[in-house]
C-alpha cells in the first residue's frame, strides 16, 4: 500500500480526497499497489458525515514524521507555510505533489534539485493550466523539439470576463461582478484581472521550455482592467476577440516574455477558446504547431492533474524523474524589441495624414456610432519603435497590442 497525505482541505483539496476516494480500484491498479489517503491535514472542523473527519489532522508534524507516508499533495496555496513544509517533506525523500504556482514560480528549480537529492520528485502539473495536461507534454513528449513559442490563455477568470463583454456587450465593472457572484473571480481579484495569474504560468512554462529559471517579476504585466465596451465593439468589427495571453518567445537565440490583452484574429487557435476554458498553444521547431485546450481551473479538473501526478510519484518511488530546470536565471530580451502590431484609438480631431507620417501604411477603422473618435492598426514594428512615435500623441484614448495571425 502506498500512503498519501494531503495538506489543506480546500477546493483542490477535497476534490484530491474525491477522486482518490472515487476511483480508487482504477488508481490502484494503474500504480499496481492500493493507494490510500493516511492523513488530511487543515484546521478547520467539518461536517460530521463528512469521510475525511477518518482521516483528518491538526499536526504537520505527524505527517513529515510518519515513514509509512511515501506522497505529499500539497494545495494550500501560498508561499509559506507551503514552501517550509514542501521543504521538510522533499528532504525526508516524500515526493510532493502540488498545484501551487506561488511556490512553482518562486521555488521550482530549488525544489527539483532538492527532490533530486533525496531520491524523491517533485511534480506540479496541476499548478498550470488546472485539468490541462501541459508541464508533462513540455518535459517528455516535446522533449525532442527546440520550443519556439509558447502562448496561453492562461487564467479562466480573464476569459470569462472577455467572452461575456464579447458576447453581450457589457462592461468589464458589470462582468466582473458577475464573476464573483457566479464564484468565477475572488472577492479580491487582483490576481486574475491584473494578470498576475498568468505571468507566474508563463514564467513556470518558461522554466520549463528553457530549462533555466524565469523569475516572474521580470515579465512584463499588463491586465484587462482597461478593456472597455468600445475595444470589444471595435474589434468584432475587426473580425477579431480581446484575450488575455501569456507568451513567451525564442527569436534569434534571445527569449521574450509579456503578458497583455492581445486581439487575436480567427487564424489564431486561441481565437475560439471562450468562457472559462484555458489553452495553450507551443511551437516546436520539428513538432509545429501543437495546442492543449481544457478548463482551466475547477475542484475536479484540477484535482485530476493532482492525483495523475500522485499516480506517477507512486510509480517511481525512490527514483527521481528528470526535469530540466537550473537555478541559474535565464535573462529575458528587453520588450523594448518584442514585434507586434497595435490598434490605437484616438480622438477624431487626430489628424490621419500625421498618422501615417508617423507610422507608415496604417488600417484605419471607425464606428458609426463613435463618430467622435476613430482608430487605426499599425504595421508590424518593435515596441521601442512604437511607443517613440505614439508619445508624439498626447490624446490617444486606448492602446492594444495585435496577434499578426
Amino acid at each position: 500500500m502506498i500512503n498519501v497525505a494531503i495538506l489543506g482541505y480546500g477546493t483542490v483539496g477535497s476534490g484530491v480526497f474525491e477522486v482518490i476516494r472515487t476511483n480508487n480500484e482504477s488508481i490502484s491498479k494503474k500504480v499496481g499497489k492500493k493507494v490510500n489517503v493516511k492523513y488530511v491535514l487543515d484546521i478547520k472542523d467539518f461536517p460530521a458525515d463528512d469521510p475525511v473527519n477518518e482521516v483528518l489532522c491538526r499536526n504537520f508534524e505527524t505527517i513529515v514524521n510518519d515513514p509509512e507516508v511515501s506522497i505529499v499533495v500539497e494545495v494550500l496555496g501560498g508561499v509559506e507555510p507551503s514552501y517550509t513544509w514542501t521543504t521538510e517533506c522533499l528532504k525526508r525523500g516524500k515526493s510532493v505533489c502540488t498545484s501551487n504556482k506561488e511556490l512553482v514560480a518562486k521555488h521550482g528549480a530549488e525544489l527539483i534539485a532538492l527532490a533530486k537529492e533525496n531520491n524523491a520528485n517533485f511534480f506540479f502539473e496541476a499548478s498550470v493550466g488546472g485539468g490541462i495536461p501541459i508541464i508533462r507534454p513540455l518535459n517528455h513528449s516535446l522533449s525532442a523539439d527546440e520550443i519556439t513559442e509558447i502562448t496561453g490563455i492562461l487564467n479562466g477568470t480573464t476569459n470569462y470576463i472577455l467572452t461575456k463583454m464579447s458576447m453581450e456587450g457589457l462592461d468589464f465593472d458589470t462582468v466582473l461582478k458577475e464573476a464573483q457572484e457566479k464564484g468565477y473571480a475572488e472577492l479580491h481579484p487582483e490576481a486574475d484581472v491584473e494578470g498576475y495569474d498568468a505571468c507566474r504560468k508563463i514564467a513556470i512554462l518558461t522554466s520549463l521550455a528553457y530549462g533555466k529559471q524565469v523569475d516572474f517579476e521580470d515579465i512584463y504585466t499588463e491586465g484587462i482592467t482597461k478593456i472597455t465596451d468600445a475595444d470589444i465593439k471595435y474589434a468584432k468589427a475587426l473580425s477579431k476577440h480581446i484575450k488575455l495571453l501569456g507568451t513567451s518567445r525564442k527569436v534569434d537565440g534571445q527569449v521574450y516574455a509579456m503578458v497583455c490583452p492581445m486581439m487575436i484574429g480567427k487564424m489564431s487557435p486561441l481565437y475560439g477558446v471562450k468562457d472559462v476554458f484555458n489553452a495553450v498553444f507551443v511551437n516546436g521547431n520539428m513538432v509545429d504547431d501543437v495546442m492543449f485546450y481544457g478548463r482551466g481551473a475547477g475542484k475536479l479538473p484540477t484535482a485530476s492533474a493532482v492525483v495523475a501526478d500522485v499516480v506517477e510519484a507512486a510509480r517511481n518511488l525512490d527514483r527521481t524523474l528528470p526535469m530540466i530546470w537550473s537555478k541559474d536565471k535565464l535573462e529575458l530580451g528587453s520588450i523594448d524589441d518584442f514585434k507586434h502590431a497595435f490598434f490605437v484609438r484616438v480622438p477624431a480631431d487626430v489628424v490621419q495624414e500625421d498618422v501615417k507620417k508617423a507610422f507608415g501604411d496604417i488600417s484605419v477603422v471607425t464606428l458609426e456610432e463613435m463618430k467622435d473618435e476613430y482608430a487605426f492598426v499599425t504595421p508590424v514594428m518593435k515596441e521601442k519603435d512604437f511607443q517613440n512615435k505614439v508619445k508624439d500623441f498626447k490624446s490617444v484614448i486606448s492602446v492594444i497590442r495585435m496577434n499578426t495571425k
